[in-house]
């Protein structure tokens, strides 16, 4: 499924974008890979054998020592840190390039140092680093240092980035020397350390290698002019896999693995099959799969169940006139039965939400202010009250088989109320663009949605989807609201635990008072891996940690 078991970004839609035909052969020699490596991996990619329906294990990929074979929940859409699109990206990126920070892997959140030796917050809006020495970007672009770390940040801040948000208040990098500086906020930032630092905007380029690519410094895309990680990209086939080895030029602690390679899989069923056939060595798994899995594990497999931090909805676009009336958002609100959901679509494993934050994460509500099952006489009262009567509604959902069961089944209990709904599902290359302005006029049409994002462990990016700067971005129901922005922009200054999760509490209030919201659930994201070749190294919530990751 695109959602509950693809997480990873706040205003990220965990969906596969359509990223059109072969957009990138990597310049395997500039960037550093050897001449020898790319033969290698090349000759046996190139062919288009995965396309063929051949299965990966069949292929035969002239591999030197130990590989892991991985699923991801889309390909990647973007390799530029500063303006990445979702998690995947940041899975790969987390190999390719380096951080001053990362989070650790295990059942608790929490970060530990990667390029920096040392880090410390001087203030509430000063923080020093000094770089670990020796860290080299290949190409010929030289020691990775504080230079490096000023033009990183700074320039999605320049840029304007789509993620510029993720910085918050940044103002700039002072430098003291070249292994030192000190990051300067306008304003206090408390998700600095577990959002910013640790994930997409935290990774370093090199300023000598960006600024020859691109003459700005701006939007590189999906061609990293240098790599400083653990591995590079040898080889990519958009939609089909991706290819990472060795960097030659790395001289940290040295991975456990010399290739990765990711196939991108949309659908968690046919990963799952994947698995199953030893196409690939580590998974997520559907939460309607999980009982069967546990019950029945595949030979030589672990099974890890994880919360998850995603969350997964059904928006109404505020501004379509069949839906510019309270009365008939409320309506089907109260029509939509949340328990009875789940338990078609997810076998009953999946817990129901009570907003968009969840759980581990302050501001999570104890409960929603519409009852989790709904109330059919209230819906019908409420539609009367808006003098509504044979309302037809599109739903538009991705076509992986948890959202259209989730659409089947709000087709159903919609049509209690006098409400026909046509399901529009559509692959996720589709679905990624239909709220959004920049991509045509598609969100004028757009009435119900299922929808789902990912989210880290901060509050502030979950609700950071939903200001009103998102509207026709990812704020797909146009849903404004100054109160809404007032206390999202509070939130971020406020280290108190107790008082930052009440102005959280409101924010998910007023959301749900628009009418515009029906919150579904959180989820969770099993995962599954093959104990004979990999032992599996994750955040808190599954998502994995592949430089983590060790051979069996």
């Amino acid at each position: 499924m695109c959602g509950i078991n693809q997480h990873e970004k706040r205003p990220r839609l965990e969906r596969e974008n359509s990223i059109k035909g072969e957009e990138l052969i990597m310049n395997n020699f500039a960037n550093g890979v050897s001449r020898r490596s790319f033969l290698r991996t090349g000759a046996a990619l190139s062919g288009s054998i995965v396309a063929a329906g051949m299965p990966l294990s069949q292929v035969i990929w002239a591999a030197e020592g130990k590989v892991l074979k991985a699923r991801a929940r889309r390909d990647i859409a973007k390799l530029d840190p500063g303006f990445y699109q979702g998690g995947p990206d940041v899975d790969v990126m987390n190999c390719i390039y380096s951080k001053l920070t990362h989070y650790k892997p295990g059942s608790e959140w929490g970060w530990e140092l990667e390029a920096a030796e040392k880090i410390e917050q001087v203030d509430p809006t000063h923080i020093r680093f000094q770089l670990k020495k020796g860290i080299k970007f290949s190409g010929g672009h030289g020691e990775l240092t504080a230079r490096d770390v000023k033009f990183s940040f700074e320039r999605v801040i320049k840029h304007k980035s789509p993620d510029k948000g993720d910085w918050g208040p940044l103002d700039r990098v002072e430098l003291e020397d070249d292994y030192t500086g000190v990051i300067v906020l306008k304003a206090p930032y408390v998700p600095l350390w577990n959002l910013a630092l640790p994930y997409g905007v935290g990774h370093i380029v090199s300023e000598d290698a960006v600024m020859k690519a691109t003459k700005d410094g701006g939007d590189f895309g999906m061609k990293p002019p240098a790599f400083s990680g653990p591995y590079v990209i040898a080889d990519w086939k958009a939609k089909q896999y991706l290819l990472l080895t060795r960097n030659p030029d790395w001289s940290g602690p040295k991975p456990g693995f010399d290739e990765i390679r990711i196939l991108p899989i949309a659908d968690l069923k046919t990963a799952e099959r994947g698995y199953q056939a030893g196409d690939i060595d580590f998974t997520s798994i559907s939460l309607d799969s999980l009982a069967t899995f546990k019950n029945s594990t595949p030979a030589d497999t672990k099974i890890e169940e994880h919360p998850s931090l995603s969350f997964t909805w059904i928006g109404m676009n505020m501004d379509h006139p069949e839906l510019k009336d309270i009365n008939v958002r409320k309506a089907i609100q109260w029509a939509i039965n949340v328990p009875q959901i789940l338990e078609v679509a997810y076998s009953g494993q999946a817990v129901v939400a009570t907003g968009i934050i969840a759980p581990e994460v302050v501001g999570h509500r104890d409960k929603a202010l519409v009852s989790p099952e709904g109330d059919l006489a209230k819906a019908k009262d409420l539609l009367e009250k808006a003098g509504v009567t044979d309302l037809t509604l599109t739903l538009d959902c991705t076509n992986a088989s948890t959202d259209t069961t989730i659409a089947q089944t709000v087709q159903a209990q919609l049509s209690q109320i006098g409400i026909k709904v046509e399901i529009n599902a559509q692959d996720s290359g589709s679905f990624s663009t239909v709220g959004k302005e920049s991509e045509g006029e598609r969100w004028k049409d757009l009435q119900l949605i299922i929808n789902s994002y990912s989210s880290l462990p901060d509050p502030y990016y979950a609700t950071a989807s939903f200001v009103q700067d998102q509207v026709g971005v990812w704020n797909w129901e146009r849903f404004r609201s100054e109160r809404f922005d007032e206390l999202h922009a509070k939130g971020l200054m406020v280290e108190d635990h107790e008082a930052r999760a009440k102005l959280y509490y409101e924010m998910q209030d007023l959301m749900e008072d628009s009418g515009a919201y029906r919150f579904l659930t959180h989820g969770g994201n099993p995962v599954m891996y093959r104990t004979t070749q990999t032992q599996a190294a994750t955040r808190p919530d599954g998502v994995p940690l592949f430089v983590e990751f060790s051979p069996a």
